[in-house]
Parts: C-alpha cells; sequence; structure tokens
C-alpha cells in the first residue's frame, strides 16, 4: 500500500502548519571552530517560529533539553510552544533526515524515506531513525519508501508539481537501481504529484549534490522565485542561468507556464577559503511569517522586498545566517512543517 492508494499528499509549505519539527545542533564537525556562533541566530529562529506555531525540537539527552530551554527562555521564546523530544540525531539537517508529512483530508500519515546522509558523505544511523521515531510519537500511519530521498532535493505547489535537480535525484550516490521514469513512479507514489520539473544542477559549496532548495521555491500555485547571478565569471552563473531558462519553459501539470521571479545571489560568502552555499531561495514559510537568511550585504535588502512583494498575508523576517551556512544549510534545511488538517 502506497500513500497515492489512500489519496494522500505532500500540502504546499505555505499551507497550515501544525508544528515546525526541528533537531537541535549539536554535531560540531558540521560547523567546525564555529557551532557556539550559530546558537543566537538558531535561538531567534526557533522564537519567530513560536509566536504563531508549536515548535517540536529533537535533543539528545535531558542535559541538552535544559541548557536549551534555559537560552530559549532567556531569548524571549513562548515556552508554551516548545515540545522537546529526547531523539538523539547525528545532526541538525531535518528536513532531509526527518518526515515527510502527508495528508488526504481526514487523516494525516508519514513517508519513511530511506536516508543516507547526501550519498554516504556522513553518518547518518540515528537521523534514518527520526521519521520512525516522529511516526511511534504521533501514533501516525507509517509508509515505509524504496528509496533513498531528501526533503531539501524537492519542492510542491501542493497541485500536483514538483520541482527538483538532476544533479540531486539522479545521482548514483542515491538510487543508482532507479532510472528517471522509476525515480518519478516514487515521487507519485509517495508525495502525491502528477508533474516533475528538472532542473539540471546546484549551487557551489553545496554538499547535498545540487538541493532545489538553494535554488528555486514555489510561492503560490503557479509561481516560483529562482535564484539568479549577473556576474558571467561567477561559478554558479551557468547553473544558475540553465536553471532559469529551463523554468521559463516548463508547464505545470495543468498545461499553465510558470511565473518565474527572479532574486539575486548574495555576494560571496567564504569561510576558511571555501565558497559556502548561501542563498536567499533557502528561506522556510511559517504560518504567518516567511524566515528569510541574510548575509550581511546589499543584496539582502532586494531578496526581502521581492519575497514582501510575494508574500503579502505573511510578515518577512530575515535573520543573519553568515555563520550558520558554514554549515552548508540555512533556515529551510534545518526545518520541517508538520500540516494541519483543518
Amino acid at each position: 500500500m502506497k500513500p497515492t492508494d489512500e489519496k494522500f499528499y505532500f500540502p504546499a509549505e505555505w499551507a497550515k502548519h501544525d508544528s515546525t519539527w526541528l533537531s537541535y545542533p549539536h554535531n560540531e564537525n558540521s560547523w567546525p571552530g564555529k557551532i557556539e556562533a550559530i546558537f543566537p541566530y538558531y535561538n531567534e529562529f526557533i522564537r519567530v517560529l513560536s509566536l504563531d506555531e508549536t515548535v517540536n525540537i529533537n535533543v539528545k539527552d535531558q542535559g541538552m533539553k535544559d541548557r536549551v530551554a534555559s537560552q530559549l527562555k532567556a531569548a524571549g521564546t513562548d515556552m508554551d510552544k516548545i515540545k522537546f523530544h529526547m531523539f538523539l540525531t547525528d545532526d541538525a539537517w531535518i528536513r532531509d533526515h526527518g518526515p515527510a508529512f502527508v495528508i488526504n483530508g481526514n487523516e494525516k500519515a508519514i513517508v519513511n524515506w530511506k536516508y543516507n546522509a547526501w550519498g554516504n558523505k556522513y553518518p547518518s544511523d540515528n537521523d534514518n531513525m527520526i521519521p520512525e521515531l516522529i511516526a511511534r510519537e504521533l501514533n501516525l500511519k507509517r509508509f515505509d519508501a524504496d528509496i533513498v530521498m531528501e526533503g531539501g532535493s524537492v519542492d510542491f505547489n501542493g497541485r500536483g508539481d514538483v520541482l527538483t535537480t538532476e544533479s540531486c535525484l539522479l545521482n548514483p550516490n542515491r538510487n543508482p537501481h532507479l532510472n528517471v521514469k522509476e525515480i518519478e513512479q516514487r515521487l507519485h507514489d509517495y508525495y502525491g504529484v502528477d508533474n516533475v520539473i528538472w532542473l539540471k544542477q546546484g549551487i557551489e559549496g553545496d554538499d547535498t549534490d545540487g538541493h532545489i532548495d538553494d535554488l528555486t521555491r514555489f510561492v503560490n500555485e503557479d509561481t516560483v522565485v529562482t535564484m539568479v547571478c549577473e556576474n558571467k565569471s561567477d561559478d554558479d552563473y551557468k547553473a544558475l542561468h540553465d536553471n532559469l531558462t529551463a523554468l521559463k519553459t516548463a508547464r505545470l501539470a495543468n498545461g499553465k507556464q510558470l511565473n518565474v521571479i527572479e532574486i539575486l545571489m548574495p555576494e560571496d560568502v567564504i569561510y576558511e577559503d571555501q565558497k559556502l552555499p548561501a542563498s536567499y531561495a533557502n528561506f522556510y514559510i511559517a504560518n504567518n511569517k516567511v524566515v528569510v537568511p541574510l548575509y550581511q550585504c546589499d543584496n539582502d535588502r532586494k531578496a526581502i522586498y521581492i519575497l514582501e512583494e510575494v508574500f503579502k498575508d505573511r510578515q518577512i523576517i530575515g535573520i543573519d545566517s553568515t555563520d550558520i551556512v558554514w554549515g552548508l544549510g540555512s533556515f529551510h534545511c534545518l526545518s520541517q512543517q508538520e500540516p494541519s488538517l483543518n
């Protein structure tokens, strides 16, 4: 039995949430020499989310729970909205290791994808258990899928369309036994999509092999925002130009052409001679707000303005991600929405 057999589908991120799920950062190897610097910004992310919805936080033990709770209280977080879970993780990137919540109008369920830390680049045994643990905790039906998948590799409009990249989903370090049609069938069976829009590849510095949530995001049923680069000598220029060209010719499941809104990439964020995958596309859509990563450059203001025009029903909150992106991700990578049935 597959989710679509029971009419389950994956809602768009802007659909109403019951909560947001997080795995609190603790792996110093993800932010070598810098993990302490990220906590003020990460805790501010939690505080902002708690204004509108419950925040479920995975922590490794009681000591970590007590420490995090103390920090969140000091940051002014609404602690009535915070729920801790003693679920040990390898890392903080719950967009990829967390559950995919699907609904069918009357019921909520969890899709448990296999997870191998972006092609066995890092340890993932604990992370791979998280969907099962959450399904058990919430007493939800669980669909175990037979392929490797990551939440950051796919983006949905909730009306049958999904965005993804060839460089990630077709990478032999994920599912070498599956061809394009077989992967598209899995996306249909488990996410309830009818139309896959394939882009080519991701941005420089992204160790996920090109996640879509650093490139292009649905902002309503027929509109996307996509990152662009004006400097032809920039390492990201060709990939982003090719993706823009593909978007302009893409069609939705209903036959309509996409509305494409361009956002200029931030100035390069370099740390220890490494270009980091800084992108405004890694925003997170909460119930009444959109949290956008900022990078201490002039393009921050331009990105905020564009997103304010796109999300007129939500407040745009910018939070500095200059330190967080040293972990090679930002707020969308660090979060996973749990949709409401209402």
